[in-house]
């Protein structure tokens, strides 16, 4: 009898998704041995007495599951984080779900909420893992456009995204890849027209401690009649330098979170046991460790928009994030992947090219993003070699 193996194909929800291009670039880098300054991951760890801590869970046997919806006492210094530093007050037993990173976070949230059809405003750039996770869900994604350079969005255009089919806004702010921040007027436009349209907001902030100048992060959640329509979600990553760690929370009402938390338990049912005692003494470092990370990210953002102006190259100073825009204009290449491969293969410097943040990637136009979170000495390197570039303008 012959097998048939036509039923062994995958499902139709997948049949967009392709290699990202975050591979293809890495994949070059390494063969070229190219500076990385593409992916968003630091080339350096975080403080080494919460490494000690997380260690020292280890050893002491706290290496099995931990409760579904996280470790109390790293819940409880979820809750004391947002105390201090936006004034909110919020039950740790109820209010916060530890997740397995952001994106489990995004993901846990998009499917407890979208039905088949419901419509999701997304604005485009955006981090790559939003339109699949909506997809996945049976959403449709709503794109508005971040127009550059400054990256902001046009209240007429975001108006008129919202209609009665609109079942939720995905925010991220500060902004990847632009390192946009969006200020109080831009966040109370988009309140305005969540409870005018009763839209649910989802609010991914897993850059909300490396806002720069006078810049201010705030929180979606405290514009007025937003708390008990919003899910903010966030991640220790960033902040400490642990992106492998892969720990995050989502915070709302208690309502919000109970179909969140059912979709989590089955999904990954709950998060590394250890490094939940060490993110949860991380949270609680001092007000030190919180400004010297950005006045340390600060003068990194300054030594690359310097290296890249010049390069010849146009960069949009960040507000926030450890992301850069920069406009390859004076290049003549007719798309972002040539000049990013033409980067790596012929200076040894990788950037990524912005057409996989786009839902609608013509309108990429001619930035490409680079990243701060390294060492110095890896900066230096990098400016080094952008020496020879000059010469191909």
């Amino acid at each position: 009898m012959k097998t048939s193996l036509s039923k062994l194909t995958a499902s139709q929800r997948t049949e967009s998704f392709g290699t990202s291009i975050f591979t293809e670039i890495s994949a070059l880098a390494h063969q070229y041995n190219a500076v990385n300054l593409g992916q968003g991951f630091p080339d350096f760890d975080g403080p080494i007495e919460i490494k000690r801590i997380a260690m020292e869970a280890i050893a002491s046997g706290r290496n099995q599951y931990a409760a579904m919806s996280g470790e109390n006492g790293f819940k409880k210094a979820i809750a004391r984080h947002s105390s201090r530093f936006y004034q909110h007050d919020i039950d740790p037993s109820s209010q916060i779900t530890v997740m397995s990173g952001a994106t489990e976070a995004l993901f846990s949230t998009i499917l407890a909420f979208i039905n088949p059809g419901d419509e999701v405003i997304v604005f485009e750039p955006c981090y790559d893992s939003y339109v699949p996770a909506i997809t996945i869900a049976g959403g449709i994604p709503v794109p508005v456009t971040l127009h550059e350079p400054l990256y902001r969005f046009n209240p007429v255009e975001l108006k008129a995204a919202f209609s009665e089919k609109t079942k939720a806004i995905l925010i991220n702010t500060p902004h990847n890849p632009s390192g946009t921040v969006l200020n109080r007027s831009e966040l109370g436009f988009i309140s305005d027209l969540c409870n005018e349209f009763d839209v649910l907001a989802i609010v991914d902030e897993v850059y909300e401690h490396l806002v720069f100048d006078n810049h201010i992060h705030v929180q979606l959640r405290s514009m007025p009649d937003m708390e008990n329509r919003t899910i903010t979600i966030s991640s220790i990553g960033k902040t400490f330098s642990f992106t492998g760690w892969k720990l995050g929370w989502a915070i709302s009402s208690e309502a919000l979170q109970k179909p969140i938390r059912n979709v989590h338990q089955f999904n990954v049912f709950s998060s590394i046991t250890p490094m939940q005692y060490a993110a949860a003494a991380a949270l609680d470092l001092p007000d030190e460790y919180y400004s010297q990370l950005k006045q340390d990210y600060r003068k990194k953002r300054d030594y690359l928009s310097s290296i890249l102006s010049h390069a010849g190259l146009y960069p949009i100073v960040s507000e926030g994030t450890y992301f850069m825009m920069a406009d390859t204009v004076d290049f003549s290449f007719a798309h972002t992947n040539d000049f990013a491969k033409w980067l790596i293969k012929t200076c040894g410097i990788a950037c990524i090219p912005p057409g996989s943040f786009y839902l609608r990637p013509e309108r990429a136009s001619t930035y490409v993003r680079f990243c701060f979170c390294k060492k110095y000495s890896t900066l230096e390197t990098a400016a080094e070699r952008f020496l020879t570039i000059k010469n191909y303008i």
